[in-house]
């Protein structure tokens, strides 16, 4: 299952919050007011209900929603969630989202997203791979490989995206392995797409370390969330000689000041289903996960985590979001204000999306790489966006988050405008 994360809608609309963002990129950009128009918008949101024969032989009638944010730049990009919550306007701000994420590391994609409002813990696996192709076929309007390409997110995974190719693939009457990517490696996946989204945020916190003089041995690291971004997360700084001491997932979390094992917490969470009750370490709240004492605190889990309530507890001195928004535009400005070093979600999560596409590239030429190629021009790609928005930054005297945004929204508008206005 993806880590992207499970917008929780007794916050703000985050649609609303997508454009506050965008806005405050535009203002300092001096955005002529018609491109700002234009990029204000989502260019199409598709709608569909489709039934699926349940098990009991009742027919039930989903909604599903594609909606591509903008695609000056290349085919959309953009991961199918399935979860109870989803609404038309997350699925609009996260589209959005992936159109700053991929110009802000340079890929040649546009912005797209997709979600099936479904509870994916309660149906059986033929139940999902019916709903799946169903979807699919209502979507396939707009999905291709060089028109739209989904990946899995929130209650989706690498079989999911199996069942989404075949489908279009006995529509299109040969395999098409590249109109999806977080495929199995067996039928045209990438190696190194699992761990991709982690190490891309690891890569951004040794950039970060090196900017604000930080040395990594044994620095106190929090992870918030253990799924795929953040045990991995936990891994590959530990390797570098981090003491990661406290982490947590939606059953609460778990901390030694002394350093936890993340091999010893991922077996024990297979075991159990939790991180909470592995043996020497104690309890702790989500919430107080946040306010430890540490110099790297790495969110991986939901949105509107970090907020103006609690922008003043927060002890690190690097907040790397490897999750999409846990931090309020509110707390961007306190953190900013006390020296806290955020690296914004577009840029530090967008490993997975660049790994994406190194796997779509591979599909195109069925020409495939070894993990430690993808792993170095991953972390070319990084590094590079890295230090582009901290240069940025610099210049105008503005948070990472405003300067990834700039970049990003800079990029964008330039392609939008070359291009120009048709007819």
């Amino acid at each position: 299952m993806a880590t992207s994360a499970v917008i929780d809608h007794t916050q703000r609309d985050p649609w609303q919050v997508a454009l506050e963002q965008f806005d405050i990129a535009a203002d300092r950009l001096h955005l002529d007011p018609n491109m700002r128009g234009i990029l204000r918008e989502c260019q199409r949101e598709l709608t569909v209900h489709f039934p699926v024969r349940m098990q009991d032989g009742v027919v039930k009638v989903f909604t599903g929603y594609r909606v591509q944010h903008n695609i000056s730049r290349g085919p959309g990009k953009g991961g199918i969630r399935y979860h109870p919550s989803v609404t038309l306007n997350e699925v609009k701000a996260l589209a959005m989202w992936m159109t700053w994420k991929c110009a802000v590391v340079g890929i040649p994609y546009g912005g797209a997203k997709g979600g099936v409002v479904c509870d994916p813990k309660h149906m059986t696996a033929q139940q999902l791979e019916t709903l799946t192709r169903r979807y699919t076929t209502e979507i396939s309007l707009l999905i291709g490989p060089d028109r739209d390409i989904p990946a899995p997110d929130v209650g989706t995974n690498a079989q999911t995206m199996a069942w989404v190719m075949d489908t279009y693939s006995m529509h299109h009457g040969s395999t098409v392995p590249a109109v999806v990517t977080g495929k199995p490696v067996s039928i045209g996946g990438s190696e190194g797409r699992n761990e991709a989204t982690a190490r891309g945020a690891v890569y951004t916190i040794i950039e970060a370390s090196k900017a604000i003089g930080l040395d990594l041995e044994g620095a106190r690291v929090v992870v918030q969330g253990y799924g795929n971004a953040g045990m991995y997360s936990a891994k590959l700084i530990a390797e570098l000689g981090a003491k990661v001491i406290a982490v947590s997932d939606t059953s609460g979390g778990i901390t030694n000041p002394n350093g936890l094992d993340p091999q010893k917490i991922e077996a024990f969470k297979r075991e159990t289903g939790r991180v909470q009750g592995l043996p020497g370490a104690e309890r702790i709240s989500n919430t107080d996960l946040l306010e430890l004492d540490c110099e790297i605190l790495i969110p991986a889990a939901i949105e509107n985590q970090i907020g103006s309530q609690n922008a003043t507890e927060i002890k690190a001195k690097i907040v790397a979001e490897a999750a999409n928004g846990p931090t309020s535009p509110e707390a961007d400005r306190i953190l900013y204000d006390r020296g806290v070093m955020v690296i914004p979600d577009i840029l530090c999560n967008a490993g997975g999306v660049t790994v994406s596409y190194f796997e779509w590239v591979q599909d195109l030429q069925n020409l495939f790489w070894r993990e430690a190629t993808i792993n170095a021009r991953l972390k070319e790609v990084m590094v590079k966006s890295f230090n582009d928005v901290l240069d940025l930054s610099h210049k105008h005297k503005v948070d990472m988050r405003t300067a990834a945004y700039m970049l990003a929204v800079s990029r964008v508008a330039d392609a939008t405008l070359t291009r120009g206005i048709y007819p």
